[in-house]
């Protein structure tokens, strides 16, 4: 799939910048997520990076945009 591979590329810390700052997280942007989530070699850093967007998320502060 090309977006996971795009993502793939993009840092964890520019994934949660763009998101925070358009105020929506994309498809691409979730699979992003997935794809950090699969690695398992996640420092704990990004573990609360990721934590964040999704308490976000719940709270209704970041929307999911379908693309």
């Amino acid at each position: 799939m090309q977006a996971t591979f795009f993502l793939s590329r993009i840092s964890l810390a520019d994934l949660f910048d763009k998101i925070w700052q358009t105020g929506y997280m994309t498809e691409t942007d979730r699979y992003g997520l997935m794809s950090n989530l699969l690695k398992n070699t996640l420092t704990e850093e990004e573990r609360v990076v990721i934590n964040r967007i999704l308490h976000a998320v719940r709270r209704g502060w970041i929307q999911l945009a379908d693309e």
